[in-house]
């Protein structure tokens, strides 16, 4: 086999998280062969992540949908990855009860304006509103402490935010799957198109391939995975990662595409994304 110096490396962004991090357990820690290819992971927040795709800083990222719609001219969308709400999603929480015409009146604290949680927020509320942009692990510390009445919650919070006595306004993967009958797509993997075509499907098989190894070595993929789950025992990082690595994250099918496309259709015509997206995936 070639030596690692003779190979084509490929940087992968994505989260610390433990979804993030089972889904590319293989793939980080040489489960599964690689061929050509030699592949460097670099973890960070999702909305650094969006930033530099703008740029089209990295060859793999884990993007958010709503910034999918901005980088069509750089990356094409992966058919695995996706990070997918089915019934439930990023939530709005806030330090007493209120109903959502009530979030008019006070700052969101929200985890960046590129995030998907934002693009559904501004569809949820569609008159101007207050918000500042915090990272996303201090909102609840922020709201619970009283800086912010209210706060944009994405990844573990969604699962813990109840015990810093905090409450659910709403689910937007609920509220969005009310309004369309469709889960709501919240991130993807994006593959840069000056790779080439045969890089492209390489990548997109081995990606594949380490979500399926992660599926299959469940335990052993959620041992590497807690290193990176903040405030979670064993079974709560397990739940979390059967909430966004499962059957949708091997492939979005006819479905989940169909979902891509009506939120970024309905961002459009909302007027939050400026241009109409022509969703493109990698087949």
């Amino acid at each position: 086999m070639s030596t690692t110096n003779a190979k084509k490396v490929i940087r992968v962004g994505h989260s610390p998280d433990p979804d993030d991090a089972f889904m590319f357990h293989a793939l980080a820690n040489d489960k599964i062969d690689t061929g050509e290819l030699h592949f460097i992971h670099e973890l960070q927040d999702i909305e650094t992540l969006n930033r530099r795709a703008m740029k089209g800083e990295l060859e793999v990222s884990a993007v958010s949908i709503h910034a999918y719609s901005y980088i069509l001219d750089k990356y094409a969308l992966l058919p695995t990855g996706c990070s997918m709400g089915d019934r439930y999603g990023p939530m709005i929480i806030a330090r007493k009860p209120m109903s959502v015409d009530e979030l008019y009146q006070h700052t969101i604290a929200v985890p960046g304006t590129m995030t998907t949680a934002f693009l559904t927020l501004r569809l949820l509320l569609p008159k101007e509103f207050r918000f500042e942009v915090i990272p996303f692990d201090r909102i609840i510390p922020a709201v619970e402490s009283g800086q912010y009445e209210a706060g944009l919650i994405i990844h573990e919070g969604q699962l813990t935010f109840q015990n810093n006595g905090l409450h659910l306004i709403q689910d937007l993967g609920v509220w969005w799957q009310d309004k369309t009958g469709l889960p709501l797509p919240l991130g993807g993997n994006v593959v840069r198109r000056d790779l080439g075509e045969h890089t492209i499907q390489q990548v997109s098989k081995l990606i594949k391939q380490s979500i399926q190894y992660a599926l299959d070595h469940r335990q052993e993929a959620l041992q590497y995975a807690l290193k990176y789950a903040r405030d979670m025992d064993t079974a709560l990082a397990d739940r979390f990662v059967g909430m966004y690595v499962n059957d949708w994250t091997l492939d979005y099918g006819p479905r989940g595409r169909e979902a891509v496309r009506k939120l970024l259709e309905e961002g459009y015509k909302a007027g939050v994304i400026p241009n109409p997206t022509d969703v493109q995936f990698v087949e």
